[in-house]
């Protein structure tokens, strides 16, 4: 069915909008340490690069288009990388809020997030730590209490507004099966068009759990639903990582790692940058005998439009 052939595509999700600075040093915020650790995993291969946006002053994420642009355009001088920025932002905020930069930006991919779904990451808050920003805790209790809006009319707005009018793909964000019928409903009606990219998530809490049986689940129901229109990839928060995308790799699938979905390198031990992790899922693909693709590769794999089309 939809087993890739050829090379994989190692996806690196630079800092997010789950982790807070307290948690881990290395987390960057600041526009100068994100550059800086986009250009080393990309360095260390990573042919994408996920993006989110952090108030340089005190880490929490933000939507401002003014500090995306302090180190997009530094990562494109400096890389080959594909950017992609997101559209889910940080917690609570407005759609409106979430597409003010990839709208202005016009990048080559953007996240989508395929459904709305209660999005749990209370649990963080638990463990007794020193918090450096007043905002961080809060921020991790409030979500015991937040659902992540991601509409039917929403998800249309944004393949129209950014697919149809700037020539955006997606790495389309399936938490759940449920979110695997949301894409089918948009393919069915001729808004997203193949090859589009899947990228199946596990273990975040309200969405499905990380079980290599659940993986093996969520891949072929995608094979039910779309043949060999799409192109896969796998991450698993925490500390399944690793494991997850060693095994989508072995199934011939794709591979997503950055500090966004673990802050670790091993069991107990927090990884020191986003090009560590990077380095370690890339000697595991080739030691298992397969391939990176570059960026070039990943651009033709996926259809991009290349980085000469976008606005920064």
């Amino acid at each position: 069915m939809s087993t890739q052939k050829g090379k994989v595509i190692i996806t690196c999700a630079i800092t997010g909008g789950i982790h807070t600075p307290s948690m881990s040093d290395a987390l960057p915020f600041k526009p100068e340490d994100i550059a800086a650790q986009s250009i080393a995993a990309a360095e260390a291969g990573a042919a994408i690069l996920h993006l989110h946006a952090r108030d340089p002053q005190d880490g929490r994420p933000t939507p401002a288009t003014d500090v995306y642009m302090q180190f997009l355009p530094r990562i494109k001088q400096a890389t080959d990388a594909v950017i992609n920025i997101t559209t889910g932002g940080g917690l609570n905020m407005t759609v409106e809020q979430r597409l003010e930069a990839p709208l202005k930006t016009a990048p080559e991919m953007c996240s989508l997030n395929m459904g709305s779904m209660n999005f749990g990451i209370f649990p963080m808050a638990a463990k007794d730590r020193s918090w450096k920003y007043d905002w961080e805790k809060p921020y991790l209790l409030g979500t015991d209490d937040f659902i992540f809006r991601n509409t039917f009319r929403d998800i249309e707005r944004i393949l129209k507004m950014l697919g149809e009018d700037h020539g955006t793909r997606f790495e389309h964000e399936c938490y759940d099966i449920g979110h695997l019928y949301n894409l089918a409903h948009f393919v069915d009606r001729g808004l997203v068009k193949p090859p589009f990219f899947v990228q199946m998530i596990f273990g975040i809490l309200g969405g499905i759990g990380s079980s290599v049986e659940n993986m093996v689940f969520m891949k072929e129901t995608a094979d039910k639903l779309f043949g060999d229109d799409y192109r896969w990839s796998v991450l698993s928060a925490g500390k399944t990582q690793m494991q997850f995308a060693t095994q989508a790799a072995m199934m011939g699938g794709n591979v997503r790692v950055g500090l966004e979905d673990s802050l670790y390198i091993g069991k107990g031990t927090l990884a020191t940058s986003n090009a560590e992790q990077v380095a370690k899922i890339r000697r595991i693909v080739e030691e298992l005998g397969l391939e990176i693709a570059t960026p070039t590769e990943a651009r033709d794999i996926l259809a991009l439009k290349g980085g000469d089309k976008v606005n920064f």
